[in-house]
């Protein structure tokens, strides 16, 4: 794909982390793919989340759901207020993007007579806290005191954890199943420019793999993704969390179907302006680098770390079972242009050729009653 040319500014951000990435190669010989997504976007300064490049929205290089419409907020409103009154009156958001969720949910959770007393946001990137802060005080001003932001998990925390679109961006391990073994694919350098290298994958990652059973093919190669760090997130959590629900939306698929021998170049993609591509080793640092969830994998480690599983189920029908529909039919009249703006948001939210089933929402957490409003019908917890 021919993708735009990114300005001189941008360039010499990405040649800045490229010879970071240099660097280090120069010293260790090889990078997992992992350590360099890692890098590419969480590199202090200089990954895709931590630098100062605009994300989100239409100047940005995607869309997320609370960009689309207020109604998103407005709907997971309406799982978070039960979850609180049975737990704690307390949210923590991770990744909380252009704070648009937080001020949509903060907003609802009002309107719902269920307030937190504090909203906290977990947030690595600080043009992202600064974004986030300026968008609550010109949408909430009045809620915006209730928030703060958190540069690391909390010792301990009752309540609701919120991550829309975090678990597709934590590091993954890339890997090659050929008629002669597993092979772990990682980042080399050749000639000065980044390449791909593989090796016979061995250790925790040979291990994990493995378990997996993947396809070996006859001839040439199957590829997919690992993430380690999903489970790894998941069980800090289980040790952090007494009473609550964390809730998680993100794209991907139950293991039987992530797996498949006809996915065989796996679900890695790239994001820069609006436009997808398979590219990674590209402009390290402008591009966003992203996998589908194992969604099984998750709620295992969930499960082995000692948390409940409350429910599991398309975005569509989690919306639906919430009242989405309900909520866009107070939007005004329908032929008035904010009522169609809102019933084309809806649409791509729930439609099953859009978001409303590449997107998959799992409950999980311990002691929270009233966690599986939004499960009632639909649910895919046997899939798992």
């Amino acid at each position: 794909m021919n993708l735009p040319e990114p300005s001189a500014d941008a360039l010499n951000h990405s040649n800045r982390l490229l010879q970071l990435l240099r660097d280090r190669l120069a010293a260790v010989g090889w990078l997992s793919f992992a350590d360099y997504m890692a890098m590419a976007l969480y590199q202090p300064g200089l990954g895709y989340y931590s630098g100062g490049s605009r994300k989100f929205g239409a100047d940005g290089d995607f869309v997320t759901a609370p960009e689309l419409t207020p109604l998103f907020g407005q709907t997971l409103a309406r799982a978070l207020a039960p979850a609180m009154a049975a737990s704690a009156p307390a949210v923590i958001e991770v990744g909380a993007g252009t704070g648009l969720l937080a001020a949509d949910l903060l907003r609802s959770l009002d309107a719902l007579g269920q307030l937190p007393t504090q909203y906290d946001i977990l947030e690595l990137s600080g043009e992202l806290r600064e974004r986030q802060f300026d968008t609550l005080a010109k949408q909430v001003p009045h809620l915006a005191g209730r928030v703060r932001w958190l540069d690391r998990m909390p010792d301990r925390f009752d309540g609701v954890v919120v991550a829309n679109e975090v678990l597709d961006v934590m590091p993954v391990h890339l890997l090659a199943s050929r008629p002669d073994g597993l092979y772990e694919r990682g980042v080399a350098e050749h000639e000065g420019a980044l390449c791909w290298a593989d090796r016979k994958a061995e250790g925790r990652v040979l291990e994990a793999a493995l378990a997996l059973s993947l396809p070996t093919p006859q001839e040439g190669e199957y590829v997919t993704e690992l993430n380690l760090a999903a489970g790894a997130w998941i069980r800090e959590w289980s040790l952090r969390l007494g009473r609550g629900l964390m809730l998680m939306l993100d794209y991907g698929y139950p293991r039987a179907e992530y797996y498949l021998p006809s996915r065989a170049s796996g679900t890695l993609l790239c994001y820069y302006r609006h436009r997808a591509h398979g590219q990674p080793l590209q402009w390290p640092g402008l591009n966003d680098i992203t996998a589908f969830v194992d969604f099984t994998a998750v709620a295992e480690a969930a499960h082995d770390a000692g948390l409940e599983i409350y429910g599991y189920t398309s975005q569509a029908s989690y919306l639906l079972n919430l009242g989405i529909l309900e909520l866009l039919e107070g939007r005004g009249a329908r032929e008035s242009p904010e009522y169609i703006r809102a019933a084309r948001a809806v649409q791509r939210l729930t439609s099953p050729h859009e978001m409303g089933e590449l997107f998959k929402v799992l409950a999980i957490g311990r002691d929270a009653a009233g966690s599986t409003v939004g499960f009632e019908r639909g649910d895919r917890l046997h899939s798992l």
